[in-house]
């Protein structure tokens, strides 16, 4: 075999190599996760359409003691929460390096703070101090060490839960801990997504994505041929998470004025 062969077959070996390496972390999206994605943030857009409803005076819709609007809210964030946990399972199994990790914590408490300042100037007396992506924030943190381990991660996020929905305590009413959790009752905020028990259903998320990765994530894969539009909203879910309210309250308040 000439020189010139073995050079072809070396480079013909190596590009086998390439296309049988693990994909980045962009490139290991399971589209019908995006989809559970899009759709909780749909259910999202129908809760805040109705809250800024109220802001407006437009509806009487009693958000705080409602059992409907307070399990749709529940609905909402569990589904975010364990798709956190969900995603950090699939960065994980996409090699996926720890900057890159922590890149996304600073974006993510980057729209933390910022949902934060806009929330005290439309609500000074209930602007956002701990809501969903500061919960997401800190979460994310909490349970990245166990994205390897589903059978511990399951067992925390139950503790979590349960100790968040049984346990109070008027110590953890003041803000610099009620965050935590274990508040006698709700602070006065428009968005309070306390650790316990929010954080635990991240842990549950975990959990969760191994069943399916054990499956080859088949029980998802007839949402991939969800629409395309709703695919991109979960592949956009924080771009998207930050924009709506702005467009949502601009837009009534254009129709409140005309």
């Amino acid at each position: 075999m000439s020189r010139k062969d073995r050079r072809r077959r070396s480079l013909a070996s190596q590009a086998v190599l390439v296309s049988l390496a693990p994909t980045r972390p962009n490139a290991a999206r399971i589209d019908g996760v995006d989809a559970l994605r899009g759709g909780a943030l749909c259910l999202m857009f129908v809760y805040h359409f109705f809250f800024d409803l109220r802001f407006y005076g437009l509806i009487a819709a009693d958000f705080e003691h409602d059992p409907f609007w307070l399990g749709f809210r529940a609905l909402i964030v569990a589904a975010f929460m364990v798709l956190v946990g969900l995603s950090l399972v699939l960065a994980d199994r996409a090699s996926a390096m720890p900057a890159h990790f922590w890149r996304r914590i600073g974006i993510i408490a980057a729209c933390a703070l910022l949902a934060t300042i806009g929330s005290w100037i439309l609500f000074p007396r209930t602007f956002i101090y701990f809501g969903m992506l500061h919960a997401i924030a800190v979460a994310s943190v909490l349970a990245n060490p166990m994205t390897r381990r589903p059978w511990s991660a399951a067992a925390i996020g139950c503790a979590v839960i349960a100790l968040g929905l049984v346990l109070s305590h008027p110590a953890f009413d003041a803000r610099p801990l009620s965050w935590i959790g274990f508040a006698t009752a709700k602070p006065a905020t428009v968005d309070y997504v306390p650790l316990a028990p929010w954080a635990g259903f991240v842990f549950l998320g975990i959990a969760l994505a191994h069943v399916l990765a054990r499956h080859g994530f088949r029980a998802v894969a007839p949402l991939a041929s969800a629409p395309r539009w709703l695919r991109w909203l979960g592949r956009h879910s924080l771009a998207v998470y930050m924009v709506h309210q702005p467009i949502l309250l601009g837009a009534l308040w254009l129709v409140v004025k005309s």
